[in-house]
């Protein structure tokens, strides 16, 4: 612990900056873009989702502890936490023994002035959050208590937290809970009401149960904004006994899958599940954590690994989210010495900050930030070689003037460089695990392309192809790094 605070007090000196450097709300709220797809502020300028789910931030870190681990999310480029403000258990309890709420949802007893109590400390994560320029996420209860959330007090609690946080910058508010979204659907119904009643202004999505979509139950509701899934921990064809499977079958980490399901996509729709209402932009809101069992529940299972959070991030992405939520078993729970961690954790939650998984996510985010990512789309049609299945399947997104493809394992290809506009177009290959950028050369405009990866199948050789109208400037042909 020593060394969390001594790391802390080391890029205190760089808050003054970040204090006075711009803010992505600086260019206004977040709102849905005109196509439906993504989020932008007010002022057009796009918003690239990349959270990271910090569930139990505010139950387990101390302020020292927010601090450092704010600071070191916005270094790593990550712009959203996922939080739990009120917890599966009950009562839920902060690090310094406050209290949080009974079962009256009467929060009066645990606002009292003169005490740092449950919802001080939770003011203080969302003010240290806004002074690194991230949003916060407020899960605002977790589906396990949905038993105990009766209309009467799911809008009761609304009205108090939706007030509590209206006039702050950085807040999204997130329904559910890792929850089907038909249990207490009156009740989540009144929790999201009652808050928009209070704040209009920022934006609502809905956590759902692992290989579902929110856009199943409440893509017509008007208090949703954007969609949210939970790919989940399964590993394909590891269905675990469950009854009524709610995917097809041996497909579990085809996350993919979930945003054409999300958006409507016939192909993709499962009997029953169909989606009601307009096309509303949707992410994976957790995939797959790093260093997870697979499955969860059998510690002896092997183990996510960085390569497969790349792959869940980049399949998503490139099918047309909105952003990417990561994940790490340490980090989610804060995991720590002496403290017994759920689902064979072992690692202190610092430690994994350092993990490689961790440290690539940026890689995604700079790589959209660095063409006209919102005019862009899903385009499978890039790809001119047969797909393959699984970890061959191969993804791609583009826009006018600019493609990127995804390839997980490593096989050849052949990709369609007359979808986008120019007759010469430069192209590179991106490394999503260091962010190198190799250019390949400059190309005619073909609409079978032969590339070959330099790399072993299936051995961390993914990869993603650029290719750029050589009249754009959006990457340079001496460009070694897509970070700036």
């Amino acid at each position: 612990m020593k060394r969390i605070i001594i790391a802390a007090l080391a890029v205190a000196g760089s808050f003054a900056m970040t204090a006075t450097a711009q803010k992505p709300w600086d260019n206004g709220r977040l709102r849905v873009s005109a196509n439906h797809q993504y989020l932008v502020h007010d002022n057009g300028t796009p918003f690239f989702w990349l959270g990271n789910t910090a569930w139990l931030m505010p139950e387990r870190l101390n302020r020292d502890e927010v601090e450092f681990f704010l600071t070191r999310e916005h270094e790593q480029g990550y712009n959203v936490e996922q939080i739990q403000v009120l917890d599966s258990n009950y009562p839920t309890f902060n690090v310094f023994g406050q209290q949080a709420f009974d079962e009256s949802f009467d929060f009066a007893p645990y606002t009292k002035a003169g005490v740092y109590g449950y919802w001080d400390h939770l003011d203080y994560i969302v003010d240290m959050a806004e002074r690194q320029g991230i949003y916060i996420a407020m899960d605002c209860i977790w589906g396990g208590q949905i038993k105990r959330l009766t209309p009467e007090g799911a809008a009761r609690y609304g009205h108090f937290i939706g007030q509590r946080y209206k006039d702050k910058p950085n807040i999204i508010w997130m329904i559910g809970g890792d929850i089907m979204g038909d249990k207490g659907m009156e009740s989540w119904d009144a929790l999201a009401r009652a808050i928009k009643a209070e704040d209009p202004n920022h934006l609502m999505t809905f956590h759902p149960r692992g290989r579902t979509t929110s856009a199943w139950w409440y893509n017509d509701r008007e208090w949703l904004d954007f969609n949210m899934f939970q790919s989940g921990h399964r590993r394909y064809g590891q269905r675990n006994g469950d009854g009524d499977y709610t995917i097809r079958d041996n497909t579990e980490e085809d996350n993919w899958r979930f945003v054409a399901m999300s958006f409507g996509d016939r192909q993709e729709q499962i009997a029953g599940r169909e989606v009601k209402g307009a096309m509303k932009p949707v992410l994976d809101g957790e995939p797959s954590y790093e260093d997870i069992p697979q499955g969860l529940h059998d510690f002896s299972a092997p183990r996510w690994q960085d390569y497969d959070v790349r792959r869940y991030a980049y399949w998503s992405v490139f099918a047309g989210s909105c952003g990417h939520t990561y994940g790490h078993n340490s980090i989610m729970q804060f995991m720590r010495p002496g403290v017994l961690g759920s689902f064979g954790a072992e690692k202190a939650w610092w430690d994994a900050m350092r993990d490689p998984g961790y440290l690539q996510m940026k890689y995604l985010k700079q790589l959209m930030l660095s063409v006209p990512f919102t005019e862009g789309r899903n385009d499978q049609s890039v790809i001119a070689s047969p797909n393959g299945e699984r970890y061959d399947r191969i993804i791609a997104t583009r826009g006018n003037d600019y493609l990127m493809v995804y390839n997980y394992s490593g096989r050849p290809m052949q990709i369609d460089l007359t979808r986008i506009t120019g007759k010469k177009k430069n192209v590179w290959l991106m490394n999503p695990a260091d962010g190198s950028l190799s250019f390949l050369g400059e190309y005619d405009s073909r609409k079978a392309q032969d590339f070959t990866f330099d790399g072993a199948y299936l051995r961390q050789s993914d990869r993603v192809l650029i290719a750029i109208d050589a009249d754009k400037n959006y990457l340079h042909k001496a460009q070694t790094s897509i970070m700036p």
